[in-house]
């Protein structure tokens, strides 16, 4: 059972559905209707699995900054072995790439470049600073378009544009995630912005892309996207950015992380209450 749990703690289960959660409203977005249930589930599911796969890689390679940084982890606490993970991260990333096709040749490809990003990130860009942290917000901020991808609307102004903010999101977090980290980063000869310029900037310019976030969800609702009613969720998801964000400035770092991942829920939080709204009033 230990073991069992601690493979199932590798995917970080919060991260990957959050992530299907963005295909479904991208597939919303696009189609200005949900699309078939088959779609729906094969997006989700395909997102999910290849999501989890870049995570379970991520501890794989991250076994030596874990261990000062999260000695908790399954791989560091020796609940799960790194050879067990990566053929763990192996089988989710091949059943996310059959789901894929089962749904176009085009969301295979767009699949494989995502699978691309994510490794070409922990094999070699993680210690790049914010080049690392861009590559990891471009592969978040895809999810939305593959949502688009996934029902023929790849190039879907609306879709485009909610990946470029779920894409900030993330940026901000990746870069007040690393400032919490600097302990562990050192070993690895990170060049993340908080060793270069200090937590305390770091934490600053994370703020600021979340306040251009903040601003940034405004327009759908000037540009008559979406009614009025949808500013709840969008709401709760800026309330949930702003609070935690400011929080982050005092933070030490098991409780930075905590507000980060706060950060995360709530956006996530926002758009599942945005597609029930939709349903409901569908």
């Amino acid at each position: 059972m230990k073991k069992i749990k601690g493979i199932f703690r590798l995917i970080r289960f919060e991260l990957p559905f959050s992530a299907g959660v963005c295909v479904l409203m991208g597939q919303l977005l696009a189609l200005g209707e949900f699309a078939t249930l088959t779609i729906s589930i094969l997006g989700f599911l395909s997102v999910f699995s290849i999501s989890a796969s870049i995570l379970v890689l991520n501890d794989y390679f991250d076994v030596e900054t874990d261990k000062i940084n999260a000695p908790h982890r399954p791989i560091p606490s020796n609940l799960v072995s790194p050879l067990e993970a990566l053929i763990f991260s192996l089988a989710l990333l091949f059943s996310g790439l059959i789901l894929s096709y089962l749904m176009s040749f085009t969301a295979l490809l767009f699949s494989i470049t995502w699978s691309m990003i994510g490794f070409l990130y922990n094999r070699r860009f993680k210690q790049k600073g914010i080049v690392g942290n861009i590559l990891v917000s471009l592969s978040v901020g895809m999810t939305f378009i593959y949502g688009g991808v996934s029902v023929g609307l790849p190039f879907n102004k609306i879709a485009l544009f909610f990946g470029v903010i779920g894409a900030l999101v993330d940026l901000g977090e990746e870069i007040a995630a690393d400032s919490m980290d600097m302990k562990g980063d050192l070993i690895i000869d990170s060049k993340s912005l908080a060793i270069k310029y200090g937590k305390e900037t770091a934490i600053k310019i994370s703020s600021l892309i979340f306040v251009i976030v903040i601003l940034l969800t405004s327009i759908p609702f000037i540009a008559n996207w979406f009614s009025l009613i949808y500013l709840l969720p969008i709401g709760i998801m800026d309330l949930s950015i702003a609070y935690f964000s400011f929080r982050l400035f005092k933070a030490k770092n098991e409780e930075g992380r905590k507000y980060i991942r706060m950060i995360y829920l709530g956006t996530t939080l926002g758009l599942i209450i945005f597609l029930i709204l939709r349903l409901i009033l569908d």
